[in-house]
């Protein structure tokens, strides 16, 4: 049975909110003309091309005329159009339907030329070996049966060609070639015979094993765990790749196998290249006169970090004073990661790939050496740091009156765990208590305006564990988020919005500046009704006539569960009607934040997106506007989200396994 997307549509629930009433089966966002310019009027052969392309992109939409001008922008009048599609019809390339509207003819999915209809898209490997491919801009996801992947494995990318299957109702693909291997690194159990030995892999949806010669078995003895990495993918006929050991795990079962076999399974090097380690050591601390006049001096002003107690990389610090006129000027201070991880260098093209840091239940695998991530540029106590810094000024209401931006140099006074953080909100007392106090103060105000403004609140128990020193879990407990976390979490927030706005206030009626924003959709509509149901069956109503009720209810039910432990099992459901957020060039807004404009800016040292955003920002700073190319940015940005959901998949795992 074939899988649906998760973008398939259903019949519309009765009670759908009324900015949900618009089809969304049939229609696809505007679709870019494959020559013509938008704004163009076509006639002939260009507006049958044109329309052509529109079906074959989307080979199971059903459109009418006004559709297709809608979606391409062309200057057509609906009647123009609708003679094409009916001269398209005549000649066999498209079917119309009752309704006026039409669908591709089964024969037309391939090209006028003969040539099969070709589409890129990311494998999505099911338990039986068959794959769902999913590609950008389609409602629905490709199937491929296991006879016709050519090799592909789960995750690579992919170029499909389309063909209808049997009768013509339903349409698949094929593999017509890998374009990038997710993954060249597998951990699996290592089979050692006579004259050749293999390693079954341990991910469920690796349905190939891997040869090894036995002379690049590195000591690997049968039975054990080991991680290889693919030299040659297949023959012309071995459908098995060729591989060598290049760690040597152990025998199999303890804990800290388990979670290398996680990480390794969801794409993550274990250990960083030679090349990478080598020019972490050449990099230096020491700045010269003429870089500390470029940065302006933070140093004799009061600031301090707070982080978890056990961290060790602290990639943000705060900085509080006072102006000549009474003004509260407050410093949001982030490591200058890419002061030291220049482009194209081996340690930036290495944080690329990985683009994030990986937080398992009992490790951390970083996404920058620990001479950075711990030493250069960690904003440890008492040292000297460079940053690069967003500085707010608030009037004596708390109101934002000014914002600067810019490259930095600090000197951490104190570094605070939360809980110590937290004492001093509580009692008033002890260390920059009165500095601490002020900042609580601004970020509850920012905070007020921001759920005001319709921000989601989904501040759910985070479980964590103890864990002996072999890593087996000793108990468990429920992380408490308070005052001081959320200060920090506010001005960080403040922080990351700022920098986007910054960009938008630049491009103001000039030529867009593609910049990387962390963006988030609006809930998904069928999943939306879904959950109002359930919740009416709690005995709970859910306002849905605007994305701004959506946001009301879903804080009024937060508040409610806290009252009724009933219904604290709607949570997760209610995320789960969320679109997941992720990163692009094209900005959309945040619509759990309520911001117009969002990116991530203060953690470099854990996510590659903020050390683009370092980059296009400071650039745009010292001689703007500079401007980057757009395709690029976005093929980055689709990377860096791919592995972000690797990450939380990895994360989400070892915490099953300690469970």
């Amino acid at each position: 049975m074939q899988k649906k997307s998760k973008n398939d549509t259903k019949k519309p629930h009765k009670g759908k909110p009324k900015w949900a009433t618009k089809p969304v089966s049939t229609r696809p966002q505007k679709v870019k003309p494959p020559k013509p310019i938008e704004g163009s009027k076509l006639a002939g052969e260009p507006i049958q091309d044109l329309i052509f392309s529109v079906f074959q992109d989307n080979p199971d939409g059903r459109f009418d005329p006004k559709h297709i001008v809608t979606m391409t922008g062309i200057r057509n009048n609906a009647d123009s159009v609708a003679t094409a599609m009916e001269k398209m019809a005549h000649a066999g390339l498209l079917v119309q339907l009752p309704n006026g509207r039409y669908k591709i003819a089964s024969k037309a999915i391939i090209d006028r030329d003969g040539k099969k209809r070709e589409l890129v898209g990311t494998v999505d490997m099911t338990m039986n070996g068959a794959a769902f491919i999913v590609v950008d801009g389609r409602r629905d996801d490709v199937f491929v049966s296991d006879r016709n992947l050519n090799f592909a494995l789960d995750g690579d990318s992919v170029a499909i060609a389309l063909f209808p299957r049997g009768n013509g109702k339903r349409i698949e693909g094929e593999v017509v070639e890998v374009l990038k291997r997710a993954n060249a690194n597998f951990i699996g159990l290592l089979h050692v015979f006579g004259k050749y030995a293999f390693v079954v892999p341990d991910k469920d949806n690796m349905h190939v094993d891997i040869f090894v010669p036995l002379d690049q078995l590195q000591g690997g003895k049968n039975g054990e765990k080991v991680v290889v990495k693919i030299m040659q993918w297949h023959g012309k006929k071995d459908k098995n790749p060729i591989g060598k050991v290049t760690t040597v795990l152990g025998e199999p079962g303890s804990s800290d196998i388990a979670m290398k076999s996680i990480l390794v399974n969801a794409g993550f090097n274990l250990e960083f290249p030679e090349n990478v380690h080598e020019e972490a050591e050449l990099l230096d601390s020491e700045i010269g006169a003429e870089e500390l006049a470029s940065r302006r001096d933070f140093r004799s002003i009061t600031t301090f970090t707070i982080d978890p107690e056990d961290a060790k990389d602290f990639d943000d610090a705060l900085s509080i004073s006072r102006d000549v006129e009474g003004n509260i000027e407050v410093g949001v201070h982030i490591a200058d990661v890419t002061h030291y991880v220049r482009p194209s260098s081996a340690m930036d093209e290495e944080a690329y790939r990985r683009s994030t840091s990986v937080y398992l239940v009992d490790r951390v695998l970083p996404m920058l050496p620990e001479k950075i991530s711990n030493e250069l540029c960690s904003l440890r106590p008492n040292e000297d740091k460079r940053t690069f810094s967003v500085v707010f000024t608030f009037n004596k209401d708390f109101k934002m009156v000014d914002r600067w931006y810019g490259k930095t140099y600090i000197h951490s006074n104190r570094r605070f765990s939360y809980e110590e953080a937290q004492v001093v909100l509580e009692t008033g007392e002890g260390d920059f208590a009165d500095e601490l106090l002020l900042l609580d103060k601004i970020a509850k105000k920012m905070r007020d305006e921001k759920f005001k403004n319709g921000a989601i609140n989904f501040d759910s128990p985070e479980v964590r564990f103890k864990l002996d020193e072999t890593g087996k879990p000793i108990d468990v407990y429920v992380k408490e988020r308070k005052e001081a976390h959320l200060l920090i979490e506010d001005f960080m927030l403040a922080a990351n919005r700022a920098v986007a706005e910054y960009i938008e206030h630049l491009q103001a009626g000039q030529a867009e500046i593609p910049f990387v924003y962390r963006i988030h959709d609006e809930p998904d509509l069928d999943k939306l009704a879904d959950f109002a149901l359930y919740c009416k069956s709690l005995g709970v109503k859910m306002k849905l006539d605007t994305p701004q009720q959506v946001a009301h209810s879903f804080n009024e039910l937060v508040k409610e569960s806290a009252e009724r432990d009933d219904l604290k099992v709607l949570l997760p459901l209610a995320i789960r009607t969320m679109a997941k957020a992720e990163y692009s060039s094209t900005n959309i807004g945040h619509y759990g934040l309520a911001f117009s404009h969002y990116s991530h800016f203060t953690s470099p040292i854990r996510r590659y997106s903020d050390v683009l955003a370092h980059r296009i920002l400071y650039k745009n700073i010292i001689k703007p506007p500079f401007r980057t190319e757009k395709d690029k940015l976005q093929d980055r940005c689709k990377h860096i989200s791919t592995m972000e959901r690797r990450a939380m998949d990895a994360e989400r795992q070892s915490v099953r396994y300690k469970q």
